[in-house]
């Protein structure tokens, strides 16, 4: 799809006040760009399929396209290769944290220890849930937050993290690569980041 400088500062301008159709439209018109950028850099292909970065960064494009300045239309594609690369840098750090700790050493906990578990290192939240109230509002948080992901971040989180299901296993489940597996769940922990806020407050904060 080709359209001219005019054309484009004024589907972002569209896109950024919610326009869906206009963003749909600018990421057609840079995707071949943003795959010759990302094929350049072929370090992490073991780990990950390309598709997979580009659909990750376009849900990244809708979710974040309000925060894009308009009047900087000429850097629109180079917006959207910083989020590829964020993705992708992201990937690879979580790929390497999961390498260091032994996979049989891995704690299983039951799902309310699992939401509270969660929650704190999501908010930062030091010392240990209070115990009789961490169980029942761990859940009820976590749920209300989770509602507010898109499905795939929803799935990883609630495999991964929630259930103790190990990358290789969930990648299955879902139907995509390890490296994808971390991406989304590196973004989706963001996500809940910015629902959780500081509501997490049954959090005790002492030793």
């Amino acid at each position: 799809m080709q359209f001219d400088n005019e054309t484009q500062r004024q589907l972002i301008t569209e896109a950024v006040g919610g326009n869906a159709d206009a963003l749909s439209k600018l990421l057609e018109r840079h995707a071949q760009a943003l795959r010759q950028a990302l094929s350049a850099d072929n370090t992490w292909l073991s780990h990950l399929e390309l598709a997979d970065v580009i659909q990750v960064t376009y849900l990244e494009a809708f979710l974040h396209i309000r925060r894009f300045d308009p009047q900087r239309s000429d850097s629109f594609e180079s917006w959207l290769l910083k989020i590829a690369r964020n993705n992708l840098r992201d990937m690879q750090r979580e790929l390497a944290a999961a390498k260091r700790p032994p996979p049989d050493k891995r704690v299983t906990l039951d799902f309310g220890q699992s939401c509270a578990v969660l929650i704190g290192t999501l908010t930062g939240a030091s010392g240990t849930p209070s115990r009789a109230a961490a169980a029942k509002e761990a859940r009820e948080l976590l749920s209300r937050a989770l509602e507010k992901l898109p499905e795939n971040y929803r799935a990883v989180v609630q495999l991964y993290d929630l259930e103790g299901c190990p990358a290789v296993e969930v990648a299955e489940k879902l139907d995509r690569s390890v490296g994808a597996v971390y991406m989304l769940r590196a973004r989706a922990h963001d996500r809940l980041r910015a629902i959780l806020g500081t509501e997490s407050k049954f959090f005790s904060r002492g030793a």
